[in-house]
């Protein structure tokens, strides 16, 4: 057996970036949605609404993403204490992604140059997603009492990605798949600034509540939600109101994106190598002779395998062709051998 050292210029990395769809569905849109009472009635009900594709009794059932509602001031849920109102799940959420995005916890959200104390976030199943969200491949599609706004990101109409600490962010605007809609100043709602951030790294969406609860007139839907109150129980919580405005959309599209790093290694066989082989059939097992006097001066092998070996002669990795190549002295081969991690 022979080998050949590979050299640096046999080497060469590429990375190319692949997208599919994040649903469990396979399918790019998400139009029916589902939660299950148990889920929602238990203790983790208190800080999160998972949503599924089917019914959670189903068998095929399997977690999309999660409703959470964050507020600095513990509004739009129990408070762990009556006496300290502002201290509940809300708070707790909110504290938890404030450390997240912003890295610091004295800092509001701003979303589209409005400071808010407040948000949803949605929060997407960590497998579904694969490395990241791919920007401008989100449409969300909200309806609130009869009115209507679809949203995406800001990817297609900004040159300069924006950045909250390590987190790139793009802005929510009025629009679908990246492009934007409306006549509304930079696409946000009148006052109440943009609908939120895509944080594509992190798979999260940050609904901004004041953009979505201004009126139509103004960008948004009229969107109701109960965050008045912290120390007696809510008749709805705020998770379940944009469960409703979802579901009620019956539209939700983005898709997942990941980098994929391939090493290609090239394999030289010159003319006058690797002609012949060790095979048994090849040569006399007594006496290591060529058994064909044909193939003494013209012999002629079939490559169907590419072996990767270490310094120490260790086999590490092995590469099939797709069909055996012929190889003699009046050949050379060039394999291209691509390894994906």
């Amino acid at each position: 057996m022979s080998f050949n050292r590979l050299e640096t210029s046999d080497f060469v990395q590429s990375s190319d970036a692949v997208s599919s769809t994040l649903w469990s569905t396979d399918s790019p849109t998400l139009s029916t949605f589902f939660t299950s009472s148990t889920q929602e009635g238990g203790n983790s009900g208190k800080y999160y609404l998972t949503v599924y594709q089917t019914g959670s009794a189903q068998s095929n059932a399997a977690p999309q993403f999660d409703i959470a509602y964050g507020n600095s001031m513990g509004s739009g849920s129990l408070a762990y204490n009556s006496s300290v109102s502002s201290n509940s799940p809300t708070s707790t959420v909110y504290g938890q992604f404030q450390d997240l995005i912003l890295g610091d916890e004295n800092t509001d959200f701003n979303f589209g140059g409005v400071t808010i104390n407040e948000f949803f976030a949605l929060s997407f199943e960590r497998a579904r997603f694969k490395e990241s969200i791919l920007p401008g491949s989100l449409t969300l599609k909200l309806t609130s009492g009869g009115n209507t706004v679809f949203i995406t990101d800001n990817s297609k109409i900004t040159t300069v990605p924006q950045f909250i600490g390590t987190n790139k962010i793009y802005q929510l605007i009025s629009g679908s798949s990246g492009n934007a809609s409306g006549d509304l100043t930079n696409y946000y709602t009148s006052n109440s600034g943009s609908y939120g951030w895509l944080i594509p790294d992190l798979g999260l969406i940050l609904l901004n509540p004041k953009a979505l609860a201004s009126t139509p007139a103004h960008g948004g839907i009229s969107f109701l939600y109960s965050s008045s109150t912290s120390t007696t129980s809510p008749i709805t919580t705020p998770n379940r109101s944009l469960f409703t405005a979802i579901s009620g959309g019956a539209s939700f599209i983005v898709n997942s994106q990941e980098t994929i790093s391939s090493n290609y290694l090239f394999i030289r066989a010159r003319s006058s190598e690797y002609n012949y082989s060790t095979n048994p059939s090849f040569i006399s097992g007594s006496t290591g002779e060529i058994i064909f006097n044909s193939f003494i001066n013209t012999p002629r092998t079939y490559v169907t395998t590419v072996g990767l070996y270490n310094d120490t002669n260790e086999l590490v990795a092995v590469a099939k062709l797709s069909r055996p190549l012929p190889k003699d002295f009046t050949k050379e081969a060039l394999i291209r051998v691509k390894l994906d991690f």
